[in-house]
């Protein structure tokens, strides 16, 4: 397929494809598949080998949320039975963060439900920050705290953050859709403050609340241009009690092209197949592996994960290898440099919003009740 050959070119010289080439990837159909995530597979060992990086989360303070993003279990006015707990202590999450190290996890991703943290707030989070570091060498840290107000960035830097995740979530032009209480801008300046910081960006998507075609072009190539190192693709989890309870639009194989067409936009990005893929891939989830080259291990935010061991194993049976702490994880002209600038893509043509599955497996999300924030041991 001339597309893929010019795809696969492109990515191995990081290159942008045109926003027509993206929409195309994403209208591809099941009988081309296997050539699709073939395609994306080749950049992702250009660029990454057969690697797959491990992130471990911790929610240091669930639910209760006053912002009213439409998608989130934790949101305000949410109906989900979700566990609901304020502030870890530093000690609790380290415990917490360790069960993940032990399990492979190579960055451990600190997250606090909340419009943004106050100052007291991020000295809770530096000193658990501290203690994660102390009692676990070599790991990296994450925080994803909300919105950041000025100087916050700069604090979590000195304390030790190695990065900053705030997701764009979805384009810019739907974003009203989903969210009231804060907009698009918002989000992107937080991305850059943390850059100006010092602080490696992690900022993603989600997929699967009814957005079309051209909304997830839009926003993957917004993330192209705010040039992340990390760019998380979560599948929306249907969480019953929240406005888009009933959104469920997704297959494995739209799943797959989507990680393919994030995969050839952001070909040298570290790519991470996040929340929501145990409910949309299913036993489709090892073909994801040769399209991103991080996953988290073990359970979400509000919602249980595949088993850690689990996940080591189809990690192996993929022919995959964790990778280790020794091991860097962007390639090296992402380290050294700036990465190459952007081209300007083409116009999008307008698509539409595929039609939900007529077989609804509510039976998938399993609302977590283990590890951080109770008495049970955390899966990893």
């Amino acid at each position: 397929m001339d597309l893929l050959n010019t795809l696969v070119d492109k990515g191995l010289r990081r290159e942008v494809p045109t926003r027509d080439e993206a929409l195309a990837v994403l209208a591809t159909s099941d009988d081309e598949l296997l050539d699709v995530v073939a395609a994306a597979g080749k950049v992702r060992r250009q660029w990454f080998g057969r690697r797959v990086k491990l992130n471990y989360l911790v929610n240091l303070k669930s639910g209760l949320c006053p912002e009213d993003c439409s998608y989130c279990s934790q949101r305000l006015g949410s109906k989900a039975e979700i566990l609901k707990y304020t502030w870890l202590k530093p000690d609790d999450a380290s415990k917490a963060a360790a069960a993940g190290v032990a399990g492979g996890a190579k960055r451990v991703c600190l997250v606090a439900s909340g419009r943004g943290p106050t100052d007291k707030d991020v000295e809770r989070v530096t000193e658990t920050i501290s203690t994660i570091k102390e009692q676990n060498e070599g790991i990296e840290v994450c925080a994803c705290l909300g919105l950041l107000r000025d100087g916050q960035a700069e604090r979590l830097r000195a304390a030790g953050a190695d990065a900053y995740n705030h997701n764009l979530n979805t384009s810019e032009a739907t974003y009203g859709d989903i969210c009231t209480t804060h907009d698009f801008s918002d989000r992107v300046d937080t991305v850059q403050q943390a850059q100006s910081a010092g602080m490696s960006a992690c900022s993603g998507l989600i997929a699967g609340m009814g957005e079309s075609d051209a909304d997830l072009v839009d926003v993957v190539f917004a993330l192209r241009e705010l040039d992340p190192d990390s760019v998380p693709v979560n599948f929306l989890i249907p969480f019953e009690g929240t406005p888009l309870a009933k959104e469920w639009h997704l297959t494995p194989q739209r799943c797959l092209r989507i990680l393919a067409m994030v995969r050839f936009v952001c070909p040298d990005m570290e790519v991470r197949l996040a929340g929501g893929r145990e409910v949309h891939l299913r036993s489709l989830q090892p073909l994801a592996l040769h399209l991103v080259n991080s996953i988290f291990l073990g359970d979400y935010l509000t919602s249980e994960g595949q088993a850690g061991k689990d996940d080591l194993a189809m990690i192996a049976d993929a022919g995959f290898e964790v990778e280790g702490t020794d091991t860097a994880t962007l390639p090296a002209h992402r380290r050294d440099a700036a990465a190459v600038a952007d081209t300007e893509p083409a116009t999008t043509p307008e698509a539409t919003v595929p039609a939900p599955s007529e077989e609804t497996r509510r039976d998938l999300v399993a609302v977590r009740r283990r590890g951080a924030g109770t008495d049970l041991p955390p899966n990893a």
